[in-house]
């Protein structure tokens, strides 16, 4: 293995924004991701509202869904990328459907995805000194 991995204790707790506009999938999302030993740092089912989280510069990544009830999250995710804040498309939609240029390059998952894959893909887009907090999951 290549490169210095930062002991988990020693690592900042990653605080992921939810940008879902299906309410149980953004529930489920949040749960499992709190029990995968992240933080949320908010959650937006309408673009108004992750404008304003990412405003707040509170998180350290991002899941973001392409269409928020019939508006695309393409400004958000020009939001993000205008603050150096990683993103993962997660859509019902795939890529050849989508044709914003504000996704272009991010990581996509295919809805639904498993969740195991999903954190995978977190970790892989989060910096080094941000991770889990060293406490188990309940």
């Amino acid at each position: 293995m290549t490169g210095h991995v930062t002991p988990a204790e020693n690592r900042a707790k990653a605080r992921i924004l939810i940008v879902e506009d299906e309410a149980m999938i953004a529930f489920t999302l949040e749960e499992l991701l709190m029990i995968s030993g992240f933080d949320i740092a908010g959650v937006a089912g309408r673009l108004e509202a992750a404008l304003e989280i990412i405003e707040k510069d509170v998180c350290d990544a991002a899941i973001l869904d392409t269409n928020l009830a019939g508006v695309s999250s393409g400004p958000a995710a020009l939001a993000l990328t205008k603050r150096g804040i990683p993103f993962i498309v997660v859509s019902g939609y795939s890529a050849a459907q989508q044709h914003d240029a504000a996704f272009a390059g991010a990581l996509r998952l295919q809805k639904p995805c498993d969740i195991d894959h999903l954190i995978f893909a977190l970790h892989g887009i989060l910096p080094a000194h941000i991770g889990l907090s060293s406490r188990e999951p309940t």
